[in-house]
Protein backbone atom coordinates (compact mmCIF):
# COMPACT_ATOMS: atom_id res chain seq x y z
CA UNK A 1 0.00 0.00 0.00
CA UNK A 2 1.44 3.67 -1.04
CA UNK A 3 2.03 5.78 2.07
CA UNK A 4 0.19 8.61 1.78
CA UNK A 5 1.53 10.85 4.31
CA UNK A 6 2.51 13.99 3.87
CA UNK A 7 6.62 14.35 2.61
CA UNK A 8 8.78 16.72 4.27
CA UNK A 9 11.80 13.98 4.33
CA UNK A 10 14.43 16.38 2.36
CA UNK A 11 14.97 17.94 -0.77
CA UNK A 12 15.61 15.45 -3.23
CA UNK A 13 12.99 13.28 -3.68
CA UNK A 14 11.65 14.61 -6.16
CA UNK A 15 12.75 14.27 -10.04
CA UNK A 16 13.90 17.49 -11.30
CA UNK A 17 11.48 20.91 -12.64
CA UNK A 18 9.52 20.40 -16.02
CA UNK A 19 11.88 23.01 -18.26
CA UNK A 20 14.80 20.35 -17.55
CA UNK A 21 12.71 17.41 -18.34
CA UNK A 22 11.20 18.96 -21.80
CA UNK A 23 15.07 19.89 -22.55
CA UNK A 24 16.17 16.46 -22.59
CA UNK A 25 13.23 15.59 -24.61
CA UNK A 26 13.88 18.05 -26.94
CA UNK A 27 17.56 16.81 -27.35
CA UNK A 28 17.29 13.25 -26.40
CA UNK A 29 18.89 12.31 -30.15
CA UNK A 30 21.50 14.62 -30.44
CA UNK A 31 24.77 13.16 -30.48
CA UNK A 32 27.13 15.28 -28.51
CA UNK A 33 30.72 15.00 -27.24
CA UNK A 34 31.53 13.14 -24.00
CA UNK A 35 33.09 14.09 -21.10
CA UNK A 36 31.65 17.71 -20.40
CA UNK A 37 32.82 19.29 -24.30
CA UNK A 38 29.64 19.36 -25.05
CA UNK A 39 27.78 23.09 -26.28
CA UNK A 40 25.30 22.63 -23.22
CA UNK A 41 28.01 22.66 -20.77
CA UNK A 42 29.84 25.47 -22.53
CA UNK A 43 26.85 27.61 -22.14
CA UNK A 44 26.18 26.56 -18.64
CA UNK A 45 29.75 27.93 -17.66
CA UNK A 46 29.02 30.86 -19.12
CA UNK A 47 25.87 31.83 -17.95
CA UNK A 48 27.40 30.94 -14.45
CA UNK A 49 30.62 32.68 -14.98
CA UNK A 50 27.99 35.68 -15.72
CA UNK A 51 25.29 35.32 -12.27
CA UNK A 52 28.46 34.93 -10.39
CA UNK A 53 30.17 38.07 -11.46
CA UNK A 54 33.33 36.31 -12.62
CA UNK A 55 34.22 36.16 -15.91
CA UNK A 56 37.27 34.27 -15.43
CA UNK A 57 36.04 31.46 -13.26
CA UNK A 58 36.55 27.69 -14.14
CA UNK A 59 33.28 25.63 -14.16
CA UNK A 60 33.70 21.80 -14.16
CA UNK A 61 30.51 19.67 -13.22
CA UNK A 62 30.33 16.27 -11.08
CA UNK A 63 27.30 14.21 -10.27
CA UNK A 64 26.71 14.93 -6.87
CA UNK A 65 27.69 16.53 -3.59
CA UNK A 66 29.64 14.04 -1.88
CA UNK A 67 31.59 13.50 -4.77
CA UNK A 68 32.43 17.00 -5.03
CA UNK A 69 33.10 17.67 -1.60
CA UNK A 70 35.85 14.58 -1.62
CA UNK A 71 37.23 15.40 -5.32
CA UNK A 72 37.55 19.27 -4.16
CA UNK A 73 39.34 18.36 -1.34
CA UNK A 74 41.53 15.52 -1.84
CA UNK A 75 42.66 17.69 -5.57
CA UNK A 76 43.18 21.21 -3.55
CA UNK A 77 44.99 19.55 -0.57
CA UNK A 78 48.99 18.33 -0.10
CA UNK A 79 49.16 14.91 1.24
CA UNK A 80 50.23 16.01 4.77
CA UNK A 81 47.11 18.27 5.00
CA UNK A 82 43.20 17.96 6.31
CA UNK A 83 40.82 19.97 6.15
CA UNK A 84 38.96 22.23 9.00
CA UNK A 85 35.28 22.13 9.35
CA UNK A 86 32.68 22.10 12.68
CA UNK A 87 31.86 19.44 14.33
CA UNK A 88 28.72 19.05 12.30
CA UNK A 89 29.88 19.76 8.85
CA UNK A 90 28.58 17.20 6.44
CA UNK A 91 31.91 15.87 5.27
CA UNK A 92 32.59 15.34 9.55
CA UNK A 93 29.22 13.57 9.92
CA UNK A 94 27.18 11.79 6.52
CA UNK A 95 29.73 11.17 4.19
CA UNK A 96 30.49 7.78 5.46
CA UNK A 97 34.41 9.17 6.07
CA UNK A 98 34.43 10.42 2.37
CA UNK A 99 37.71 12.29 3.05
CA UNK A 100 39.06 10.75 5.09
CA UNK A 101 39.10 7.72 2.25
CA UNK A 102 41.11 9.73 0.37
CA UNK A 103 44.13 9.95 3.52
CA UNK A 104 43.04 13.52 4.41
CA UNK A 105 41.67 14.51 7.89
CA UNK A 106 39.03 16.42 9.00
CA UNK A 107 39.79 18.97 11.75
CA UNK A 108 37.00 19.95 13.93
CA UNK A 109 36.01 23.16 15.73
CA UNK A 110 33.12 23.54 17.66
CA UNK A 111 30.09 24.92 15.68
CA UNK A 112 27.87 27.79 16.47
CA UNK A 113 24.26 27.03 15.12
CA UNK A 114 25.94 25.21 12.62
CA UNK A 115 28.88 28.02 11.75
CA UNK A 116 32.40 28.63 12.24
CA UNK A 117 33.61 31.02 14.08
CA UNK A 118 36.40 33.16 12.11
CA UNK A 119 38.64 33.83 15.82
CA UNK A 120 38.03 30.20 16.36
CA UNK A 121 39.59 29.48 12.99
CA UNK A 122 42.59 31.80 13.78
CA UNK A 123 43.04 30.30 16.95
CA UNK A 124 43.33 26.70 15.86
CA UNK A 125 45.64 27.35 13.43
CA UNK A 126 47.75 29.97 15.33
CA UNK A 127 48.49 26.88 18.66
CA UNK A 128 48.84 24.71 15.23
CA UNK A 129 52.09 26.70 14.13
CA UNK A 130 53.54 27.31 17.77
CA UNK A 131 53.49 23.75 18.93
CA UNK A 132 57.13 22.93 18.29
CA UNK A 133 56.12 19.33 16.90
CA UNK A 134 53.78 20.55 14.55
CA UNK A 135 55.82 19.04 11.65
CA UNK A 136 54.74 15.83 13.15
CA UNK A 137 50.49 16.41 12.67
CA UNK A 138 47.94 17.46 10.32
CA UNK A 139 48.68 20.38 8.64
CA UNK A 140 45.25 22.94 8.27
CA UNK A 141 45.46 23.38 4.77
CA UNK A 142 41.89 24.06 3.35
CA UNK A 143 38.51 25.51 5.34
CA UNK A 144 35.46 24.00 4.74
CA UNK A 145 32.37 26.00 5.03
CA UNK A 146 28.15 24.94 4.14
CA UNK A 147 25.84 27.95 3.43
CA UNK A 148 23.65 26.53 4.47
CA UNK A 149 24.87 25.15 7.27
CA UNK A 150 23.44 21.80 8.31
CA UNK A 151 21.27 23.42 10.53
CA UNK A 152 19.69 25.81 8.05
CA UNK A 153 21.26 28.42 9.19
CA UNK A 154 23.20 31.44 7.16
CA UNK A 155 26.71 33.36 6.85
CA UNK A 156 26.25 36.86 6.83
CA UNK A 157 28.59 38.84 4.41
CA UNK A 158 30.47 40.06 7.31
CA UNK A 159 30.99 36.41 9.02
CA UNK A 160 31.94 34.97 5.92
CA UNK A 161 34.20 37.92 4.83
CA UNK A 162 35.87 37.23 8.57
CA UNK A 163 36.76 34.03 7.63
CA UNK A 164 37.65 34.66 4.47
CA UNK A 165 40.37 36.76 5.87
CA UNK A 166 42.15 34.22 7.82
CA UNK A 167 42.43 31.85 5.36
CA UNK A 168 43.99 34.71 3.00
CA UNK A 169 45.99 35.21 6.02
CA UNK A 170 47.42 31.68 6.02
CA UNK A 171 47.32 31.35 2.79
CA UNK A 172 44.68 28.48 2.58
CA UNK A 173 41.72 28.08 0.07
CA UNK A 174 38.37 28.39 1.40
CA UNK A 175 35.70 26.03 0.25
CA UNK A 176 31.63 26.42 0.59
CA UNK A 177 29.29 23.46 0.08
CA UNK A 178 26.51 24.87 -2.17
CA UNK A 179 24.54 21.82 -2.07
CA UNK A 180 21.92 24.20 -0.93
CA UNK A 181 22.72 27.24 -1.96
CA UNK A 182 19.73 28.15 -4.07
CA UNK A 183 17.63 28.60 -0.94
CA UNK A 184 20.31 30.41 0.98
CA UNK A 185 20.61 32.76 -1.75
CA UNK A 186 16.56 33.41 -1.76
CA UNK A 187 16.24 33.11 1.98
CA UNK A 188 14.44 36.55 3.32
CA UNK A 189 17.15 38.93 5.13
CA UNK A 190 20.25 37.05 4.08
CA UNK A 191 22.83 39.84 2.86
CA UNK A 192 25.26 37.19 0.86
CA UNK A 193 25.03 37.27 -2.94
CA UNK A 194 25.97 34.34 -5.35
CA UNK A 195 28.64 37.61 -6.64
CA UNK A 196 30.18 38.06 -2.54
CA UNK A 197 30.80 34.02 -2.69
CA UNK A 198 32.65 34.28 -5.84
CA UNK A 199 34.57 36.66 -4.04
CA UNK A 200 35.36 35.46 -0.92
CA UNK A 201 35.98 31.80 -1.64
CA UNK A 202 38.54 30.06 -3.53
CA UNK A 203 36.15 27.36 -4.67
CA UNK A 204 32.29 26.70 -3.99
CA UNK A 205 29.75 24.84 -5.81
CA UNK A 206 26.17 25.20 -7.06
CA UNK A 207 23.84 22.02 -5.98
CA UNK A 208 21.58 21.22 -8.78
CA UNK A 209 20.46 18.06 -6.86
CA UNK A 210 18.50 19.72 -3.77
CA UNK A 211 17.38 22.21 -6.35
CA UNK A 212 15.58 21.73 -9.45
CA UNK A 213 18.04 19.24 -10.67
CA UNK A 214 18.04 15.34 -11.58
CA UNK A 215 21.47 15.41 -10.61
CA UNK A 216 24.56 16.91 -10.63
CA UNK A 217 26.88 19.86 -9.29
CA UNK A 218 28.53 22.48 -10.26
CA UNK A 219 31.96 23.57 -8.98
CA UNK A 220 33.41 26.66 -9.43
CA UNK A 221 36.93 27.77 -8.87
CA UNK A 222 37.72 31.44 -8.82
CA UNK A 223 40.93 32.73 -8.28
CA UNK A 224 42.18 30.84 -11.64
CA UNK A 225 43.38 28.29 -9.44
CA UNK A 226 41.63 24.87 -10.34
CA UNK A 227 43.99 21.76 -9.75
CA UNK A 228 46.37 21.05 -12.87
CA UNK A 229 45.09 18.03 -14.99
CA UNK A 230 41.06 18.22 -13.16
CA UNK A 231 39.52 16.42 -15.85
CA UNK A 232 41.79 13.72 -15.29
CA UNK A 233 41.51 13.85 -11.34
CA UNK A 234 37.71 13.66 -11.86
CA UNK A 235 37.81 10.52 -13.55
CA UNK A 236 40.37 8.87 -11.12
CA UNK A 237 37.62 9.67 -8.03
CA UNK A 238 35.05 8.01 -10.35
CA UNK A 239 32.98 11.66 -11.16
CA UNK A 240 33.53 11.87 -14.82
CA UNK A 241 29.93 11.54 -16.74
CA UNK A 242 30.82 10.50 -20.11
CA UNK A 243 27.20 12.13 -21.03
CA UNK A 244 28.60 15.07 -19.44
CA UNK A 245 25.76 17.10 -21.69
CA UNK A 246 23.28 15.11 -18.54
CA UNK A 247 24.90 17.86 -15.94
CA UNK A 248 25.62 20.53 -18.79
CA UNK A 249 22.12 20.61 -19.98
CA UNK A 250 20.59 20.89 -16.58
CA UNK A 251 22.61 23.99 -15.33
CA UNK A 252 22.06 25.72 -18.60
CA UNK A 253 18.31 25.40 -18.30
CA UNK A 254 18.55 26.39 -14.54
CA UNK A 255 20.98 29.25 -15.16
CA UNK A 256 18.25 30.95 -18.07
CA UNK A 257 15.32 33.56 -16.97
CA UNK A 258 16.17 33.12 -13.49
CA UNK A 259 14.96 29.60 -13.09
CA UNK A 260 17.84 28.72 -9.98
CA UNK A 261 16.52 31.60 -7.66
CA UNK A 262 12.93 30.47 -8.55
CA UNK A 263 13.24 27.69 -7.50
CA UNK A 264 14.91 28.50 -4.82
CA UNK A 265 12.55 31.05 -3.48
CA UNK A 266 9.36 28.83 -3.53
CA UNK A 267 11.47 26.24 -0.86
CA UNK A 268 11.95 29.59 1.12
CA UNK A 269 8.22 30.45 0.89
CA UNK A 270 6.85 26.76 1.72
CA UNK A 271 9.16 26.90 4.55
CA UNK A 272 8.43 30.18 6.18
CA UNK A 273 4.90 28.62 5.88
CA UNK A 274 5.23 25.40 7.84
CA UNK A 275 7.44 27.29 10.80
CA UNK A 276 4.68 30.15 11.12
CA UNK A 277 2.34 27.09 11.00
CA UNK A 278 4.43 25.18 13.90
CA UNK A 279 5.12 28.47 16.04
CA UNK A 280 1.11 29.08 15.74
CA UNK A 281 0.52 25.35 17.17
CA UNK A 282 2.79 25.96 20.03
CA UNK A 283 5.49 24.22 18.64
CA UNK A 284 8.98 24.70 19.53
CA UNK A 285 12.33 25.25 17.35
CA UNK A 286 15.17 23.97 17.95
CA UNK A 287 17.03 26.35 15.92
CA UNK A 288 15.42 29.91 13.84
CA UNK A 289 16.45 28.71 11.01
CA UNK A 290 16.01 31.03 7.73
CA UNK A 291 16.12 28.81 5.60
CA UNK A 292 14.20 25.30 3.73
CA UNK A 293 15.46 23.29 6.66
CA UNK A 294 12.97 22.91 9.51
CA UNK A 295 14.07 22.11 13.03
CA UNK A 296 11.26 21.23 15.55
CA UNK A 297 10.95 20.10 19.34
CA UNK A 298 8.24 17.37 20.06
CA UNK A 299 7.17 15.45 22.79
CA UNK A 300 6.75 11.99 22.51
CA UNK A 301 2.60 12.44 21.99
CA UNK A 302 3.76 15.23 19.20
CA UNK A 303 6.16 12.89 17.62
CA UNK A 304 3.75 9.97 17.73
CA UNK A 305 0.85 12.59 15.52
CA UNK A 306 3.31 13.74 13.19
CA UNK A 307 4.64 10.46 12.28
CA UNK A 308 0.77 9.43 11.56
CA UNK A 309 0.60 12.27 9.37
CA UNK A 310 4.06 13.31 7.93
CA UNK A 311 7.05 11.59 6.44
CA UNK A 312 10.15 13.83 8.29
CA UNK A 313 13.46 13.24 9.44
CA UNK A 314 14.20 12.84 13.33
CA UNK A 315 17.29 14.86 14.33
CA UNK A 316 18.68 13.71 17.56
CA UNK A 317 17.57 13.10 21.27
CA UNK A 318 17.59 15.92 24.07
CA UNK A 319 18.71 15.07 27.32
CA UNK A 320 14.96 16.09 28.57
CA UNK A 321 13.62 13.34 26.62
CA UNK A 322 12.07 15.71 23.71
CA UNK A 323 13.22 14.53 19.93
CA UNK A 324 14.17 17.22 17.23
CA UNK A 325 12.99 16.62 14.10
CA UNK A 326 13.75 18.11 10.85
CA UNK A 327 11.16 19.50 7.93
CA UNK A 328 12.43 20.00 4.84
CA UNK A 329 10.63 21.83 1.63
CA UNK A 330 11.65 21.23 -1.26
CA UNK A 331 11.47 23.50 -5.02
CA UNK A 332 8.54 21.40 -5.54
CA UNK A 333 6.59 21.32 -2.10
CA UNK A 334 3.28 22.91 -2.71
CA UNK A 335 1.70 25.52 -0.83
CA UNK A 336 -1.56 23.26 0.01
CA UNK A 337 0.35 20.50 1.18
CA UNK A 338 1.97 22.74 4.06
CA UNK A 339 -1.44 24.29 4.73
CA UNK A 340 -2.80 20.56 5.05
CA UNK A 341 -0.18 19.43 7.65
CA UNK A 342 -0.79 22.69 9.63
CA UNK A 343 -4.49 22.05 9.71
CA UNK A 344 -3.64 17.78 11.04
CA UNK A 345 -1.56 19.14 13.94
Amino acid sequence: MADTRLYFKNDYSEGAHSDILRRFSETQMEQLTGYGTDPYCESAQQKIRVACGCETAQVKFVCGGTQTNQLVIDTMLKPYEGVVGVTTAHINVHEAGAVEFTGHKVLTLPHHNGKMDAGELRALIDTFYADESHEHMVYPGMVYVSHPTELGTLYSKEELKAVSDVCREYDIPLFLDGARLGYGLMSRGTDLTLEDIAQLCDVFYIGGTKVGALCGEAIVFTKNNMPKCFVAQIKQHGALMAKGWVTGLQFDTLFTDGLYMKLGKNAIDTANMLKEGFVSKGYELYVDSPTNQQFVVVDDAQLATLSENAVFEVWEKLEDGRTVVRFVTSWATKAETVEKLISLI
